[in-house]
């Protein structure tokens, strides 16, 4: 019986896939001397990134003028992508293959911009962290390499559509922009003084053909022996395909449930992680109103009127930064004690250093000084008018416990 998909047509199957990667790149990769991949360590750009490599040396698809591999560290990868990353690269150098880790500035970082700076963990109102750790720094990384070889870059990522966009066994994502006709991935040329165009070669790969090249196909001999493998368990481990984990940050604030690193730890080779379950806890607390400044009724803003957010929540206290700190490095400490492998880090030396050097200099967000008082006092309501409306039961509210009101 064949193997249909929903709208009753024949599934692309494994080499067919491979065919229409090869027929993209080739297609789209003539444009351009100089390619880039943008990797974050996670399963589709690893398979993007090994499955090339193995492409251009069995001569499959052209070999570009540069081939430059851009890592994205954010400091908070789950460690089985960490580690598999550390092993590719040695493998990649081995090759030739120019490697090159983008991380952001040291006051840009994640842990050093919460702890040193005072901004409360991210949030789904205040997402200040993707285009921070993320995209900035690969951005930078896409001008140096510009800049470096003065041509237009093709930046070749690991996005794919998904099989609810195949109508006819194949993608059918022609390329508004462009010259090639192939029409397999997802070409963007954009403008003439942008600094790359953007190939996705694998749009069309369904995520269980992702999951047998990295376990199956990728770590043997004939297809390069990549330790791609260790990737399932940040997914999941052997269940990996059917679990579906996503592995964004390590406890990432923004979403409600610590599925992957739930996953992980469920492994005997990564038990050693489950202190790190106590971060997303610890990022709930930093929101808490006694960890954090507040405005005082009657602020003005710079033409002399009153703003409109009076008594917003801001900032993370000086006091308070020092005790997440230590909360933090005690559970890096403590995931360091039962590991036998490579060392974790949350926040490394030179980090901590920063850390303590921007609370020691008062180091606060705009327009904050941290004279403001802590945000469990309860103040009179000032509207922009400046009328007052005063705390009712100020008594009862005192005596509760719950906050102070003044």
């Amino acid at each position: 019986m064949e193997d249909l998909n929903l709208f009753g047509v024949k599934r692309i199957d494994f080499n067919e896939q491979i065919r229409l990667t090869c027929e993209s790149v080739n297609a789209y990769g003539q444009f351009h001397k100089h390619w880039a991949i943008a990797w974050s360590m996670g399963k589709d750009s690893t398979a993007l990134l090994t499955l090339l490599v193995q492409l251009i040396e069995t001569g499959q698809i052209m070999k570009p003028h540069s081939l430059t591999v851009l890592r994205a560290d954010t400091r908070m990868e789950l460690p089985p992508l960490w580690i598999a990353s550390e092993f590719i690269i040695k493998k990649l150098k081995g090759k030739g293959i120019e490697v090159r880790t983008v991380m952001a500035d040291m006051d840009d970082r994640f842990m050093t911009y919460i702890l040193g700076r005072g901004v409360p963990p991210p949030s789904n109102t205040m997402r200040w962290c993707t285009g921070q750790i993320k995209i900035e720094p690969m951005e930078k990384a896409l001008q140096d390499l510009y800049n470096e070889t003065g041509e237009k870059i093709l930046m070749l990522t690991g996005v794919r559509q998904g099989e609810s966009a195949i109508r006819d066994g194949k993608i059918h994502m022609s390329c508004a922009k462009g010259d090639a006709e192939c029409g397999q991935g997802w070409y963007q040329t954009g403008l003439s003084t942008d600094l790359c165009s953007t190939l996705a070669p694998l749009l069309h790969w369904r995520v269980c053909s992702i999951w047998d090249w990295l376990k199956v196909f990728a770590p043997s001999k004939d297809y390069g022996e990549w330790p791609t493998a260790i990737l399932a368990d940040a997914y999941g481990g052997d269940n990996a395909g059917d679990i579906a984990a996503r592995t964004g940050c390590i406890a990432c604030p923004l979403v409600s449930k610590e599925k992957a690193l739930t996953e992980v730890i469920k492994i005997t080779a990564w038990k050693h992680l489950t202190p790190l379950m106590e971060l997303k806890p610890l990022y709930r607390k930093m929101r808490l109103p006694q960890y954090r400044h507040r405005k005082s009724g009657g602020d003005r803003n710079k033409d002399g009127k009153l703003s409109k957010n009076q008594q917003r929540i801001g900032p993370l206290t000086l006091e308070a930064r020092l005790y997440f700190l230590d909360k933090i490095l005690d559970i890096q400490k403590r995931v360091n004690a039962t590991s036998k492998g490579t060392e974790f880090l949350l926040i490394d030396q030179e980090e901590e250093a920063r850390i303590r050097e921007l609370i020691a200099l008062r180091t606060f967000p705009n327009k904050w000084t941290g004279d403001e008082i802590t945000a469990d006092i309860t103040l009179d309501k000032v509207y922009r008018d400046g009328s007052v409306m005063p705390i009712l039961f100020r008594d009862w509210v005192g005596k509760s416990g719950l906050t102070k009101a003044v």
